[in-house]
């Protein structure tokens, strides 16, 4: 029998039978990394597990967002692919959350119902192994940490194209709940439905993703009418149950309800960013980049607002965000709800607080939070 020559191309059957024990060998491979991997978080849960035992005995929150966003943000820097930097950021923050959850429960209440921004803003800070919990109102998120059937709440306080969440500022005027972080989470909205989108007759959606998508709808959907609902999932169960409506939602709820994706990113402006509230009811410590929020009326009369602004500048205290709100029943009196770089624990804050309450009818610090860098 001749021999085969050493160039001449082995039989298929060969070659199969190659790389089926090459593909064997790296999936033994595989599985011996991921009982390496196994170990590993479980043995960093036993770390954090010491951890959460020491901060129960000083009496300290476990949850400690300003300590967690540096982790992921070491993770991410250190990172060297193939993984993405977000990927890295998703697969940790579900290794702290579950290693958060065999320290302590954490019940966290939300605006929901489930794949809504709240509800995504909820697993960005939180992660899945937290108990999330939905409700139909901000009112109730506030509620639900105040009567303590939740330790932390999450909820929507400003959009940057639409401006403030009038509702959350309502509650804030009520509420002894806190800030103790905040989220800038980036809203990407997508057009789903189950027909092309030249079959499309309605589109419905809440009122602020319609308003965020409004140039793309009129320039791609002109003729579609555009209705208003409680929640971008509940249009994306619209969605699902009649052919000629589309939803404008997140990828999320696509996926969640079978929906297809018709268009993505319809939001017009790239960087649509909705900053989430973190609520509980106690602020947070000393992070060393720290934001501090306040609330306060002050007399309606002619440089009352400007005598409040000097003081700011005469602390050298960086104001962040503004806002005047309408005191309800009460016509022409307003709150204003403002925010500065630094803990209030600081000496400036503290001096610049006292100092405001000289001049204020009513003055009460909402919180002070680590800063949050945006996220999704």
């Amino acid at each position: 029998m001749a021999k085969r020559k050493q160039n001449d191309a082995p039989r298929p059957e060969v070659a199969e039978a190659g790389s089926k024990e090459a593909l064997a060998a790296l999936r033994r491979k595989l599985d011996a990394i991921d009982r390496e991997i196994l170990a590993t978080i479980n043995r960093r849960a036993e770390v954090a597990q010491a951890i959460g035992r020491a901060k129960r005995s000083q009496q300290q929150c476990i949850f400690d967002p300003r300590r967690e966003a540096e982790v992921l943000g070491r993770l991410a820097a250190d990172n060297r692919g193939p993984l993405t930097d977000d990927s890295v950021r998703a697969i940790f923050r579900e290794v702290i959350s579950a290693a958060r959850a065999i320290q302590t429960p954490t019940r966290v209440a939300y605006l929901g119902p489930e794949y809504t921004f709240s509800h995504l803003a909820a697993i960005q800070r939180f992660g899945q192994s937290a108990e999330l919990v939905p409700v139909g109102t901000i009112a109730a998120v506030f509620e639900e940490v105040e009567c303590g059937q939740a330790e932390h709440g999450v909820v929507p306080m400003e959009n940057s194209t639409d401006g403030r969440v009038s509702d959350t500022l309502d509650c804030f005027s009520r509420s002894s709940a806190r800030i103790c972080g905040e989220l800038p989470l980036r809203i990407h909205h997508c057009l789903l439905g189950a027909e092309p989108r030249d079959q499309i007759r309605k589109v419905y959606s809440k009122p602020q993703p319609l308003s965020q998508c409004r140039n793309w709808l009129a320039k791609h959907l002109p003729k579609a009418s555009l209705c208003e609902v409680a929640s971008t999932a509940e249009a994306a169960k619209l969605a699902l149950a009649n052919s000629d409506l589309a939803a404008i939602a997140s990828l999320q709820a696509g996926t969640n309800y079978g929906l297809p994706v018709l268009a993505r990113n319809i939001e017009d402006q790239p960087d649509n960013i909705t900053r989430f509230a973190i609520i509980a009811k106690e602020s947070a410590p000393r992070s060393g980049n720290d934001k501090t929020a306040l609330m306060l009326e002050i007399a309606h009369q002619p440089g009352a607002l400007a005598d409040v602004m000097a003081v700011f500048k005469r602390n050298r205290l960086n104001m962040t965000w503004i806002e005047s709100f309408p005191i309800p029943g009460h016509r022409g009196r307003y709150l204003f709800f403002i925010e500065f770089v630094g803990h209030q624990n600081d000496l400036k804050a503290r001096r610049a607080i006292a100092a405001l309450a000289k001049k204020a009818l009513r003055l009460e610090p909402l919180g002070s939070y680590a800063q949050g860098e945006p996220v999704g």
